[in-house]
């Protein structure tokens, strides 16, 4: 469990490191401000779209060969990053980081959950493993401010190599082979639509404002999208084995925990990049002030994800979502106080706020997710609940990005107000799915 959350903190903190580094990345790059969501959202784009397949290659070819590729994939990725003399060769390397991501937190999640059958003891390891995600998450400012303080933006990428390599040399002394006991066919029209349809998503939300909302092309981009969309449901509706299976929509409680993980991750990302942003292109703090600021936020994600799987294993998911919900939501009142001017105070209790909600709410959504599958299935369900998450994550960037790129200084508090209502929401939104959820989970078929 030590070795599988350890890459999974590898592949949370690259998910955040950059976000602390994207003004010295622009500069660097000699890049227009609009254009670098993509530094994030390219990778986030491609590790949501191919979780759910990763997790069913695993359970076929073997869960440590996926495992040990991932991180191949994801040094080398690393190290192009690192070397990107252009913004399209950072973008590219970042799509390629996402793609050895995807193969390692279903994979590692199934080895967890395989070792663990026992459903409260599960329930506390999905909350530790939390616990490791959150922390990654939120440490990537402060780790990535550190390094850009110390070195420059290059040092982001630098860093993964040796954490790759000393990672690869454990996997293959100590992580036993594993294999699903039922064999998953690929479903790759619906690999290949979910692709296009999350890409289109995010491409219309990052080059609209600089394109006009009303614009024929975004417009005409809307309309595909919608149609794809469809086409989408309508494939995965007819296949024996879908990708993602239209039916489980049907089900309140399996809907409640994919809109939940999605909102909390919109919370999430939308907090981090416009506060570390604020911070440093409107009040002038140094990178690695920006990444200290966000310290309460990774102690409240890491301290409470343990306390959440221990309530979910004892109670089951509703009082975890609720506390969840409501410290969001708090958080965000918090910060719409930001638009009257700058205010410490504020801003640390709702950085602490968001991050214990996100601590509660992860063990909930990640084990309704793997309670909701048979156990040779273990990696599809992994798939699923971080297919959710980032694709909360993705969303909640280019959000960000559309509301603030490019804005001056001057008008940074109040271009930032929609941003922060839309936090707040998503924390009322996350108390409705609590409010819906059992008490008790009852026991998967």
């Amino acid at each position: 469990m030590v070795i599988c959350a350890s890459a999974l903190f590898l592949v949370g903190l690259d998910t955040t490191i950059v976000t602390v580094g994207l003004s010295h990345i622009g500069a660097g790059l000699g890049a227009e401000p609009g254009s670098l969501s993509w530094v994030v959202d390219a990778y986030t784009v491609v590790f949501a779209s191919l979780l759910i397949t990763s997790g069913a290659l695993a359970d076929r070819f073997g869960r440590r060969r996926v495992f040990q590729t991932g991180l191949v994939v994801f040094g080398a990725a690393s190290l192009l990053c690192a070397a990107a003399g252009d913004l399209p060769v950072l973008i590219a390397g970042r799509a390629l980081q996402g793609i050895g991501a995807s193969m390692l937190p279903p994979v590692a999640l199934a080895i967890v959950v395989n070792a663990m059958p026992d459903p409260k003891e599960r329930a506390q390891a999905i909350g530790v493993w939390g616990a490791m995600f959150g922390l990654s998450m939120a440490a990537g400012p402060v780790v990535g401010g550190a390094l850009i303080t110390a070195f420059d933006w290059r040092a982001v990428f630098w860093v993964n190599a040796p954490v790759v390599l000393l990672a690869l040399v454990l996997v293959a002394a100590l992580v036993p082979e594993s294999r699903g006991r039922r064999i998953r066919r690929i479903d790759l029209p619906g690999q290949l639509l979910l692709i296009v349809v999350l890409g289109l998503a995010v491409a219309l939300l990052i080059e609209a404002p600089g394109l006009g909302w009303t614009s024929p092309v975004v417009l005409a981009g809307f309309g595909v999208l919608a149609v794809l969309v469809w086409v989408f449901v309508w494939v995965e509706s007819r296949r024996r084995e879908p990708l993602i299976d239209p039916g489980l929509f049907r089900v309140p409680s399996f809907t409640g925990a994919i809109l939940g993980a999605v909102a909390v991750f919109v919370a999430f990302s939308m907090t981090l990049l416009m506060t570390t942003l604020f911070l440093q292109d409107a009040q002038g703090w140094a990178p690695l002030a920006a990444g200290a600021a966000t310290l309460p936020m990774a102690f409240g994600a890491t301290v409470f994800a343990p306390v959440s799987g221990f309530l979910v294993g004892r109670t089951g998911p509703r009082l975890p979502l609720l506390l969840a919900g409501t410290l969001i939501l708090a958080g965000g009142l918090c910060l719409i106080t930001l638009t009257g001017g700058m205010n410490v105070p504020a801003l640390l209790m709702a950085y602490l706020l968001i991050g214990t909600g996100i601590g509660f709410a992860n063990a909930p959504i990640t084990n309704t997710a793997v309670s909701g599958l048979p156990p040779e299935r273990a990696g599809v369900a992994g798939g699923t609940a971080s297919t959710a998450r980032q694709l909360g994550t993705a969303i909640g960037i280019a959000l960000a990005g559309t509301l603030i790129a490019g804005v001056s200084p001057d008008r940074f508090a109040a271009a930032s107000l929609p941003g922060w209502i839309i936090i707040t929401a998503c924390g009322g939104l996350l108390l409705a799915v609590g409010t819906l959820a059992r008490h008790r989970e009852a026991a998967p078929a």
